[in-house]
């Protein structure tokens, strides 16, 4: 990507809030005596970031729609696999929320959408106007999103790739994602795909039929393709037709989600007292809070 003109950074928050809960001990702890291990270990990769790439445009994506997703409405079972968030979890995603704007950072969050639709509607209305977008984020249902000029980057891992790095990354092109995941599933939301059909048999399906319609249209070809079992697979997509297409639904991100009515991702001022009774509230150290107040100036 050198050489790319500059983008919007777009930040999925949870993957971060998620490592910093389960890898910091609990022993911190806010004003009022609850945890904010996650909130801690949330703002140091947001500083970090902030710090060393000084974005001028960013926006910070949450889940809030945890089990209120419009997918819930579609498909009940979505994401069911997951134990419900602790309170105190659930508390410390709102100290985060507070923080990104307390920094003047664009916040994202909306109760039927998740972060990937929110990064989503994000990067279709960055397009439109002929931005590329950044997207931060290890999650590869993102890397659907990816056009000619953006890129995703796992900050954790330091990997960065682009639209043309998708098909050596997970074997797919980034516009069968979706479709990759229809036949495939993914176990971590709990979508089904088709039963006996794993990456790398999507993988090939899709490289040769390019599109899971095409390929459930022409399922009577499927028994002739060079694929190990190929006859049984023919008949699992025959019974699990309208599963794929199911689970392609729950798989593709929403680029139509509700963005702010002032939707606009440059840094907005940053109001000290509202920081500082924030920062008090939440107990940050000295040097954290110099490297906060140093990104306010």
């Amino acid at each position: 990507m050198n050489g790319a003109a500059p983008g919007a950074w777009l930040i999925d928050a949870s993957v971060y809030i998620f490592r910093a809960w389960h890898s910091l001990p609990d022993d911190f702890s806010d004003a009022d005596g609850h945890p904010v291990n996650a909130v801690h270990g949330f703002a140091r990769f947001l500083l970090e970031l902030l710090e060393r790439q000084r974005p001028t445009h960013i926006a910070v994506a949450f889940d809030v729609a945890l089990d209120s997703s419009f997918r819930n409405d579609i498909y009940p079972a979505y994401k069911a696999n997951r134990e419900p968030a602790p309170e105190s979890l659930k508390r410390q995603f709102g100290h985060c929320m507070a923080l990104t704007r307390a920094l003047g950072l664009t916040t994202l969050a909306d109760p039927r959408y998740e972060a990937d639709d929110l990064i989503g509607s994000s990067v279709h209305r960055l397009r439109a106007h002929g931005l590329r977008s950044i997207i931060i984020s290890a999650d590869k249902d993102l890397s659907q999103l990816l056009g000619t000029h953006d890129e995703q980057w796992d900050y954790a891992r330091n990997q960065r790739w682009g639209h043309a790095d998708v098909k050596e990354r997970y074997g797919v092109h980034a516009h069968q994602m979706a479709d990759f995941l229809g036949l495939a599933g993914d176990a971590t939301d709990n979508i089904p795909g088709v039963p006996g059909i794993g990456s790398k048999t999507a993988a090939a399906l899709l490289a040769h039929f390019d599109t899971l319609d095409a390929l459930l249209q022409r399922v009577e070809e499927v028994p002739f393709l060079r694929v190990r079992g190929a006859s049984q697979m023919a008949q699992r997509l025959r019974e699990h037709g309208e599963q794929a297409l199911l689970s392609r639904r729950l798989a593709t991100i929403a680029c139509d989600a509700p963005l702010p009515d002032d939707f606009g991702l440059a840094r907005r001022t940053i109001h000290a007292s509202t920081l500082n009774q924030l920062l008090d509230q939440l107990r940050f150290g000295p040097m954290t809070r110099r490297r906060i107040h140093a990104l306010a100036d």
